[in-house]
């Protein structure tokens, strides 16, 4: 029998193992009494880091052992939300300059979708940045003048200026990106990696998800729940929503009268009628929401903790900004980053909205930059210098790109731009991609891939590759399919940007 196939089956088993009912336990005899399985909801933390393998924890090991050694411990996916303007931020166009109002030739629209908000334009009149860009780092890289300090760190990043997609709105284009598939329903990015890996913490969650409050609100876009939810993978490995505002977690605080005995109490009768419950029914979920009541009693003790900025030195908050003190911008999301995956958090992912700019950019894109310029740098220095850099990747992009044709009025000071999905730009640093890097080109219009395309499917086959995993061997049994994270369309690893694989990988 081949080998995949074989793999594939014993993960099959491993999960029905996993989910047995008390019933089939009891008649085997050979397993353990239904209390002691849950012996381990108890144990405590492993080590953040050290020097075990990047995927050992005590008592949560993940589902999917890695097809190779893993190059990346933990993922801090950075989504602008609403597609930044590419050829405003790093794919510098000088020679439409020349072109400033003159009509997009058909020779390089070449008939491409459009969306119904500049379908019916009479005209596409080019409109070349109105920003100063200039050279930066060792590699050479254009970056906008509007990221001055994201600028100082561009020789740890590497830029794909060649991404493309199939959706042109933003739900389809967002679900794709963090699912894989422009429909609802399915696990994300951030899922897959704490089913496959499992916890580095038992007292954090695996997967963590928050919503940086933008300091321009002029067009932000509606997301919500299904872009982190675990989709058809069990209940307990979509993301814990961190609030921006009052408590980090609803209900992380006991109510007035009920101290942490009672609580406990509680958790344990809830815990009994739960698993007489699961010898009745054989429901997996309900094994979910045992482990997740019990993981919400252990938070209580590690999320202030971890949310109490406090302990952070003068020299951190210099590096982040002042901003950084203030709850739910940008910055202070980035170093509440830091500390989870310093903590063990395998996944943490950060949504900043209001980059959907089809008009107004020149009032609007400052004020995004500014947002996240130096917490970015911040980000970067401090994983660095923490050295923890190289075991954490870090994502940066949106869901599409822009036009470089005007959406609405243009003149030399503003103009807008619609969504544009067949080329933008998206950054990675740590976790072994390849730093100064730039991969990919664009025309001159940054309208057309002309050098090296990278659909998501690829980005995702490539992060997976740094996780350990072989994209096609990644899979979940689903209404009797292998379903994976990229599909069954063809998805090529980006071996370019990154680094050799060190010996014993596969």
């Amino acid at each position: 029998m081949d080998r995949d196939v074989d793999s594939q089956i014993e993960t099959v088993s491993d999960e029905y193992r996993r989910t047995i009912t008390r019933r089939f336990l009891f008649s085997r005899g050979s397993h353990l009494l239904g209390t002691a399985a849950l012996a381990a909801l108890t144990g405590g933390m492993a080590p953040a880091r050290g020097k075990t393998a990047l995927n050992v924890v005590a008592g949560h090991p993940g589902a999917i052992p890695p097809h190779r050694p893993p190059q990346v411990r933990q993922v801090i996916c950075l989504h602008m939300v609403g597609g930044p303007p590419q050829m405003d931020l790093y794919d510098y166009k000088p020679v439409m300059n020349e072109w400033y109002d003159r009509d997009l030739p058909e020779s390089i629209r070449r008939g491409q979708r459009l969306t119904t908000m500049t379908s019916g334009q009479a005209r596409f009149p080019i409109a070349p940045s109105k920003f100063r860009f200039d050279r930066s780092g060792q590699s050479g890289m254009w970056v906008c003048e509007l990221l001055p300090w994201t600028r100082k760190v561009v020789d740890e990043m590497v830029f794909v200026r060649s991404m493309y997609t199939e959706a042109i709105n933003h739900e389809p284009a967002i679900c794709l990106m963090q699912t894989g598939n422009q429909t609802t329903g399915r696990p994300c990015l951030g899922s897959w990696l704490s089913y496959g890996l499992g916890s580095l913490n038992q007292n954090l969650p695996a997967f963590v998800v928050m919503m940086a409050r933008s300091s321009n609100t002029e067009q932000v876009q509606a997301i919500s729940g299904r872009l982190w939810s675990s989709g058809y993978l069990p209940g307990e490995h979509a993301a814990t929503a961190f609030r921006t505002a009052g408590d980090p977690i609803l209900f992380i605080n006991n109510p007035p009268g009920v101290n942490r005995d009672v609580r406990r109490r509680t958790l344990d009768g809830l815990s009994q009628l739960n698993e007489l419950n699961y010898g009745l029914v054989g429901d997996p979920e309900i094994i979910t929401r045992i482990r997740q009541y019990e993981l919400a009693f252990r938070m209580q003790a590690s999320v202030p903790e971890l949310t109490d900025l406090s302990t952070e030195s003068a020299a951190t908050f210099r590096l982040y900004g002042d901003a950084a003190r203030e709850p739910g911008t940008f910055a202070n999301t980035t170093l509440l980053a830091r500390r989870m995956v310093e903590r063990g958090v395998r996944f943490v992912q950060i949504y900043h909205n209001n980059w959907d700019t089809h008009g107004n950019v020149a009032g609007r894109l400052p004020d995004q930059c500014r947002d996240v310029d130096q917490a970015t740098y911040g980000l970067i220095t401090d994983l660095k210098q923490r050295g923890m850099l190289d075991e954490t990747l870090i994502i940066w992009g949106g869901e599409f790109g822009r036009t470089i044709y005007s959406q609405g009025g243009l003149s030399r000071l503003n103009y807008g731009r619609d969504h544009h999905p067949r080329c933008f730009t998206m950054w990675m640093a740590g976790g072994g991609f390849r730093a100064g890097t730039i991969y990919g080109e664009t025309d001159e219009f940054s309208y057309n891939i002309v050098r090296d395309p990278v659909h998501i499917r690829d980005f995702h086959a490539t992060v997976l590759h740094q996780l350990g995993y072989d994209h096609e061997r990644t899979s979940f049994r689903y209404q009797g399919l292998d379903q994976r994270l990229t599909g069954v369309l063809p998805a090529r690893i980006i071996h370019e940007i990154l680094n050799a694989a060190p010996q014993g990988a596969a």
